[in-house]
């Protein structure tokens, strides 16, 4: 334990030598309080966010994925101090901002802006384009050159929207379109740090690359700093230069782009690259080496001892169910929390394994089967338990055959579909309702004779027809 704190402290000597961050979080903690009663006792908490320490430097891109419900869009809304921290510390450009009041705040507003992932809900639908977008100024007391109206309409442009829509209404526009409404006026008084939460996630797939470009290009123009929030990892791929993996309220893995997409450390961040899907046509039918973990996340009222990861984690053993495992640097510019990392030195060799059946790691094919009526799903419930399938199989394949040794009279019966028969002995005679009621063989041969009759009278009145 002590190497690991040693590791650790020489990770922040580290980055400590290079530039100064924009932004600095150390030990972000956010817990929201669970109330009951009518006197409001605090029962519980749910820690959205634990312990969240990482930096982001001028003119970079972070990005942030994760699994929902992992604290993502808390510890951005945090970041921009729309929600009051429960511990830890928030520097931004050398200052403590983490409990500042509203007011010492505004004149920082300007600085950080965040793009919500709503477009519908994060626009006053009473507003006009024109005043959501220079209401920034009115608030902030600045007045651009040529005047608001000007200013807005130059922003209109530069997020590719027409000048004349500044007196249009929100309803009036796509998803996509209010998102570039959006987009603008978070770039209205030129920030320094834009917190983008999901800003793709609510567009179409056609649209979702043309906003992407587009906060590509505003960062070159502008010279801003971003720190995305998605779950989409192609999307994370193309806009990042670093990211940051979060797991149930912390901060799993974080590197550059290049490294963690190529070479993943943290079992978790292997099972997301595994799940991302191959749009390609060759490797139908081809098996992947797809990890499949079983169960949901945790409940972040009562997350699990230990690493976090572990009730679901196919590399676990006994340290990680009792000791946390601390953020440290195993290379150059990448962190990682885990004790049993995939492209690293084991940092507890010769540890038990935890014993879990919680968890299924197989070679699985594409969701397209080869032949009919394959699917996926039954290779993977092969591989967790070959004799499962056989013994359903023995069982289903016994039955037939015992109630054929019980009357064999009762074979013709089971090969033919119930409804076939009955749509003609409906509308034949009265016997074709005491045929699914014969239990015994005499009964039984008595059917055959009713479908006989019903059939000769239906062919009586199909030569009758023609007459």
């Amino acid at each position: 334990m002590t190497d690991l704190k040693n590791k650790a402290a020489a990770a922040s000597g580290a980055q400590a030598d290079g530039p100064e961050p924009l932004l600095k979080v150390s030990g972000l903690v956010k817990h929201f309080p669970i109330t009951k009663g009518v006197l409001k006792r605090k029962v519980g908490a749910v820690q959205a966010v634990d312990g969240l320490s990482f930096d982001v430097r001028p003119g970079e891109t972070l990005g942030v994925v994760g699994e929902s419900g992992c604290g993502k869009s808390t510890m951005g809304r945090l970041v921009t101090r729309l929600l009051e921290p429960t511990g830890g510390t928030i520097e931004f450009q050398g200052k403590d901002i983490t409990h500042l009041s509203a007011g010492r705040l505004r004149p920082m507003r300007r600085d950080i802006q965040m793009i919500f992932q709503d477009p519908y809900g994060s626009l006053n639908p009473r507003h006009t384009v024109g005043g959501i977008i220079g209401t920034p100024f009115r608030l902030q007391g600045v007045t651009p050159d040529g005047g608001v109206k000007k200013e807005v309409q130059r922003l209109l442009e530069l997020v590719g929207l027409s000048p004349e829509h500044y007196n249009r209404y929100p309803h009036e526009f796509s998803g996509g379109q209010r998102q570039r409404i959006g987009i603008a006026r978070a770039l209205a008084l030129k920030p320094k740090l834009v917190v983008a939460d999901e800003p793709v996630s609510a567009l179409d797939v056609s649209i979702q690359a043309q906003v992407v470009n587009l906060l590509d290009d505003l960062q070159d123009e502008l010279g801003l700093t971003y720190m995305i929030i998605a779950h989409d990892l192609s999307v994370i791929r193309h806009v990042s230069d670093r990211i940051a993996v979060m797991y149930l309220g912390k901060i799993v893995e974080l590197a550059d782009r290049t490294s963690l997409y190529e070479a993943p450390m943290h079992p978790y961040t292997k099972a997301l690259m595994s799940a991302v899907p191959v749009p390609d046509p060759r490797r139908r039918g081809v098996k992947s080496d797809r990890i499949l973990l079983k169960g949901d996340v945790p409940s972040p009222i009562s997350p699990p001892t230990g690493c976090r990861f572990h009730t679901r984690c196919w590399k676990a053993t006994q340290v990680c169910k009792s000791t946390e495992p601390p953020l440290i640097q195993l290379k150059t510019g990448h962190q990682v929390a885990c004790h049993h990392p995939e492209n690293a030195e084991d940092q507890a060799p010769g540890d038990a394994p935890l014993v879990t059946d919680s968890i299924t790691v197989a070679s699985v094919a594409s969701t397209e089967p080869d032949r009919p009526g394959e699917s996926a799903e039954p290779v993977v419930e092969t591989a967790k338990g070959a004799t499962e399938p056989v013994v359903e199989t023995a069982k289903d394949a016994t039955e037939p055959v015992a109630e054929t040794a019980k009357g064999a009279t009762e074979a013709p019966k089971a090969e033919g579909t119930p409804e076939t028969e009955a749509a003609p002995e409906t509308e034949g005679t009265p016997e074709t309702e005491e045929a699914p009621k014969a239990e015994t063989a005499p009964e039984a041969e008595a059917a055959p004779k009713a479908a006989g009759a019903g059939g000769g009278a239906a062919g009586d009145a199909e030569d009758k027809t023609p007459e």
